[in-house]
């Protein structure tokens, strides 16, 4: 059903992977700014993420499908994190440079919802696997 929890978590995490992944700004390096526009590689990642999420809201009658899908997606976001911590150190001035967009912090908040759309998700499938043990 769309109307649960998960899917407004993963409504969340759809909004914060897709649209303000554009809206934002990675890094600024010498003046010039670096959006996710500017940089395909992250963009793709992001906007990948963001279909996951997308995809997993209209999988409300298989629970477990959905589940995967956000393990996976989680797993997608660690590796963006990942990649915006190496390029976090190879920037010119270190990890000292004050000079770093909102961006980064994006696959941050993209876990946490995805981890409490899992955590619905699991609470609903133990809900219906209770029930049915009752019948």
């Amino acid at each position: 059903m769309l109307q649960r929890i998960q899917s407004l978590y993963l409504l969340i995490a759809v909004v914060c992977s897709g649209i303000f992944s554009s809206l934002t700004d990675l890094f600024v390096i010498n003046g010039v700014t670096i959006g996710m526009i500017d940089s395909i590689p992250y963009l793709l990642l992001f906007e990948g993420s963001a279909l996951l999420s997308f995809i997993s809201i209209f999988l409300f009658k298989s629970r477990q499908t959905q589940f995967v899908l956000g393990r996976l997606n989680i797993i997608l976001n660690f590796i963006l994190l990942g990649l915006f911590v190496f390029r976090l150190l190879s920037l010119p001035g270190g990890p000292a440079n004050p000079e770093k967009g909102i961006g980064l912090l994006l696959p941050i908040f993209s876990i946490v919802f995805l981890a409490l759309a899992n955590k619905a998700i699991k609470k609903d499938e133990t809900l219906v696997k209770s029930v049915d043990r009752l019948r």
